[in-house]
């Protein structure tokens, strides 16, 4: 029966060998399955033992009836819980503001509710937030399965973790079982750099550290290979960077499929750490780009609402904002 589950050259650890078997409960069972099916896609004969996980796919509206039919039937096996600690991405509403969000699916509120309580009975935690490095979670030197590009951009530049950028179902399945594929940025030689970058302007605001990541993901050119997406080496970033700033620039970098960067003098590695760089392309952000780049995004009209929090607002991105928009409320 495990035979056609598994290649002749893979290496299963006991555990999930016996995940396979069934040994742990059929919710297990079908996480092992797809754990090996996903090493087979890669081509990945070894598992890494992961020690976090971080799902997406929470709301109804995006994953559909099909995402409550597939959740109802994992939790429904009483010992088919997570075994490693697992967080969950944002949900779709504010119960208290449902009036206003004026969301267009028939009985929303109810069915997310029935997918996060699901998530609940397999043992995740119910943070709700897509940005799961702001809460204090212990992260250095772990190796981690997360399916939020923000956040896997983000630890993978600014900590010692380690993740791939997963799928909301692939970190479920190694939530489940406590394994992944052994491939992609688990294997130290994914982790090197590509495109080198240098900054030669002044960065003073959480929107040019944004703009700088978004320009950086723009730049990369089609016949470039990058096999794992942009993986810049930025030179010329100031000696501080505050939290906020941080994320701004990786999040916005992420929207291009950069999975993680490395900022000289910030990064453990130095540019001196990598012996075998092999450049797709050198890129230099002047103070003309980041000026042009703020003209084609300005408004050409005017602005009635202005939503932040995409991540999730930290509180100096709040306190930011609200600077803001003292003087405008002050002088109306």
């Amino acid at each position: 029966m495990k035979r056609q589950y598994f290649e002749e050259n893979m290496h299963l650890p006991e555990r999930l060998s016996e995940q396979l078997e069934g040994l742990e409960g059929a919710t297990r069972q079908k996480a092992a399955r797809l754990v090996i099916d996903l090493a087979r896609t890669a081509k990945a004969s070894t598992f890494v033992e992961v020690d976090h996980a971080h799902v997406s796919g929470v709301s109804v509206i995006t994953g559909g009836h099909g995402l409550r039919r597939f959740l109802k039937d994992l939790s429904g096996d009483e010992n088919g819980t997570v075994v490693i600690p697992t967080t969950l991405n944002s949900a779709g509403c504010d119960k208290r503001k449902m009036k206003e969000m004026d969301i267009a699916w028939p009985d929303f509120l109810e069915q997310q509710f029935e997918i996060v309580q699901a998530y609940d009975r397999l043992g995740i935690e119910s943070t709700l937030s897509c940005t799961p490095y702001d809460r204090g979670i212990e992260i250095e030197g772990e190796t981690a399965s997360w399916a939020e590009s923000n956040a896997v951009c983000y630890t993978n530049t600014w900590t010692s973790l380690i993740t791939n950028r997963e799928s909301g179902l692939s970190a479920l399945a190694t939530a489940l079982t406590g394994y992944a594929p052994a491939w992609g940025l688990h294997l130290p030689e994914h982790r090197i750099p590509n495109i080198r970058v240098k900054i030669s302007c002044e960065l003073e605001t959480l929107s040019d550290y944004s703009i700088l990541g978004d320009w950086i993901g723009r730049n990369a050119k089609p016949e470039w290979n990058l096999p794992f997406g942009p993986m810049p080496y930025v030179e010329g970033l100031p000696a501080y960077i505050s939290f906020a700033r941080k994320k701004a620039l990786t999040a916005a970098a992420a929207n291009y499929g950069t999975p993680m960067m490395w900022v000289d003098g910030h990064s453990v590695q130095s540019l001196e750490d990598f012996s075998n760089v092999e450049w797709q392309g050198e890129l230099e952000f002047k103070q003309e780009d980041l000026a042009h780049r703020y003209e084609e995004l300005k408004p050409e009209g005017q602005v009635d609402l202005v939503v932040i929090g995409c991540p999730q607002a930290s509180l100096e991105e709040m306190r930011t904002t609200a600077s803001a928009l003292r003087s405008h409320m002050e002088f109306g």
